[in-house]
């Protein structure tokens, strides 16, 4: 082995990153889980945002490092099923549906195994060439496993940001975990804001966007993401009904 195949086997400290991150996101979503046994059900939560956000970069940060690999793409699909599959299911159980035992066991796996099988679909459909086809697809297959465990929790924001709300009934929230690990697994085509393109013109007014969302995040946390739920289905539902029209 020459000397430069022997340095190209070799990764700075900084291309390690992106695996880091991974594997910060993989705690995340156990510790959401020990939170969750805690009945800490707030900060559950806030491990299972803090997930989803580390999935968001870790992929791309390793692309622009050059370090993306097949041990962390796989890597990354086992901590999606973790964090998105296992993670929100078992909070929402042990939140509010441990007294139905069997119905509310049943939308749990029926949950984690929606997650796990719309991972695997996209896992093959990424390695055999079908997924993003030609550049980047601008739609999924389903709804993606982070917006997925993201919807799942929306009674749980909704119970946070109003207090004196009650809490859906065992037999509706059981049915919403299972209608939203049916959506993960559906033919239907979802839009992916990783195609969305700003023009230079409109760019002052994503920047203001972008800084009122973040700061509605941070001082009424639950309520803005109840209305981010409620917006992200209106925009897949207006995009699919815009697409069908073409």
């Amino acid at each position: 082995m020459s000397e430069e195949e022997r340095k190209s086997d070799k990764l700075t400290l900084v291309q390690l990153i992106p695996n880091m991150m991974t594997l910060t996101a993989i705690c995340a979503g156990l510790t959401a889980i020990r939170f969750g046994l805690d009945m800490r059900y707030e900060l559950a939560v806030q491990m299972i945002l803090l997930a989803a956000i580390l999935d968001g970069l870790d992929g791309r940060i390793a692309r622009a490092l050059g370090s993306d690999s097949k041990m962390g793409a796989e890597l990354d699909s086992l901590a999606d099923f973790l964090n998105f599959g296992v993670a929100p299911a078992l909070i929402l159980y042990t939140w509010a549906l441990e007294d139905t035992r069997g119905i509310g066991w049943l939308a749990v796996l029926v949950y984690a195994v929606c997650c796990v099988s719309r991972l695997a679909r996209f896992n093959v459909e990424r390695k055999s060439g079908e997924e993003g086809k030609g550049g980047e697809s601008a739609y999924f297959t389903g709804v993606p496993s982070p917006a997925g465990a993201l919807l799942v929790m929306l009674p749980m924001y909704a119970s946070f940001a109003f207090a004196d709300a009650p809490i859906l009934p065992d037999l509706a929230l059981s049915a919403w975990m299972a209608a939203i690990g049916y959506l993960m697994i559906s033919k239907i085509p979802t839009w992916s804001f990783k195609t969305l393109k700003v023009s230079r013109g409109d760019v002052r007014l994503f920047f203001v966007g972008f800084v009122v969302v973040g700061a509605a995040l941070l001082s009424f946390a639950w309520t803005s993401l109840v209305g981010l739920c409620i917006a992200y289905v209106v925009i897949v539902v207006w995009k699919l009904a815009t697409r069908a029209r073409i």
